[in-house]
């Protein structure tokens, strides 16, 4: 049996969901060319940048929204104890993001048939994630108060001013302890994992007093 030391008052874990609609989509991929000799492998893989970079033009995304790794050059071997000499492998790496959801496929499509020959990835996120986290946090504050507001009334006492706050990883707590603690608005429903949909989560333990007078 769990005994506190130290007893303070009521503990309570709250959590809270917000989903978005996408508004942004980040796009992660490589231009990749392996050639016999290294200043045929600049130059390949520095046609095809050019070649991304006039797609991406075209399709209306701003530099501002490109991040591009300067050209990157290695020997390129077989694996294997009989290793064999393949040639000189140039690439370079690019983030992409667009708000132009409507033409993601279009623009996926064209960026491969200019160069791009790696895709890495394509996510879909919000602009205002932040002013989302902060509605979350705001709503597990609110699902942690109704809960100690809950036990204090079926235990006959009323509460006090709030002692402790801690915000707590909202993506890790499923597997730790307070999951036991219920999900207080945290449970997955299918609304959260239907397709085209955002969602930030916050969680927060929040400890209140109990008003002795």
């Amino acid at each position: 049996m769990q005994m506190l030391e130290h007893p303070w008052g009521v503990a309570a874990y709250g959590a809270a969901s917000v989903k978005a609609t996408p508004d942004l989509m980040r796009a992660r991929f490589r231009v990749v060319r392996l050639e016999p000799t290294a200043a045929q492998s600049f130059a390949t893989a520095s046609d095809a940048v050019r070649s991304v970079r006039q797609t991406l033009r075209q399709h209306g995304v701003p530099d501002s929204s490109i991040q591009k790794s300067q050209l990157d050059l290695k020997s390129s071997w077989t694996f294997g104890s009989d290793r064999r000499f393949l040639g000189y492998e140039c690439q370079a790496a690019f983030v992409v993001e667009t708000r132009d959801l409507d033409g993601v496929q279009q623009l996926l499509v064209d960026l491969v048939e200019a160069g791009a020959n790696e895709i890495e990835g394509v996510d879909f996120d919000v602009v205002g994630k932040a002013d989302l986290r902060a509605e979350a946090r705001r709503q597990a504050v609110a699902a942690a108060r109704r809960k100690a507001e809950l036990y204090a009334e079926a235990a006959g006492v009323r509460l006090g001013p709030v002692l402790h706050i801690e915000d707590v990883d909202a993506e890790r707590v499923r597997n730790e302890y307070y999951r036991s603690h219920g999900s207080g608005g945290m449970a997955a429903s299918p609304e959260d994992l239907a397709p085209g949909h955002v969602v930030v989560s916050a969680a927060v333990i929040l400890g209140l007093s109990i008003n002795r007078d």
